[in-house]
């Protein structure tokens, strides 16, 4: 009977000892899983939020903010409106520790995006009223960075539409 077991571990040992930890590139790469919703109230004061749900693969596992508490405050998730450029939106993902012989992790974030104005080209200011548009469309490019400055691809989130009442 102990031979029988003896000879299951051996067996769960080599199989274990053969699996390859996953092989990812050095920079972070990410990949646009969904929103929470589509549809959102317009506004500037934090009104109405969504969560952009993606996921992540790093090579070298240095993934997010510096382990020191002391270190300055880093964003390294970077949200850019599509209709103005506006790259306002950034956050930082905490730390997370490198584990393992070849330090490759892998995960999803959720990120909590809050609102945003409409704009619009009739010369009503944003945020405001329009007599002629009612709903505005957006889009956001998203990108991380890791702890070296690696960047990571390009994701298109949305698209978004922000109620303009």
């Amino acid at each position: 009977m102990h031979r029988f077991n003896a000879l299951i571990l051996l067996v769960v040992v080599l199989i274990w000892g053969c699996v390859d930890p996953p092989d990812y590139p050095d920079a972070p790469v990410i990949k646009f899983e969904g929103l929470s919703k589509q549809i959102m109230k317009q506004g500037s004061e934090n009104q109405d939020t969504m969560i952009v749900r993606f996921s992540f693969t790093d090579g070298d596992g240095d993934l997010g903010a510096t382990s020191s508490p002391t270190d300055p405050v880093d964003p390294n998730v970077f949200l850019i409106d599509s209709r103005d450029g506006y790259e306002g939106n950034q956050f930082q993902i905490p730390f997370i520790p490198e584990a393992g012989a070849g330090n490759g992790i892998s995960g999803t974030i959720d990120l909590k995006v809050y609102n945003s104005c409409c704009i619009f080209t009739d010369g009503t200011v944003p945020c405001g009223t329009s007599p002629t548009k009612t709903m505005d469309t957006l889009f956001y490019t998203l990108y991380i960075k890791d702890r070296a400055g690696h960047r990571s691809n390009d994701i298109q989130v949305g698209p978004i539409y922000l109620r303009c009442e």
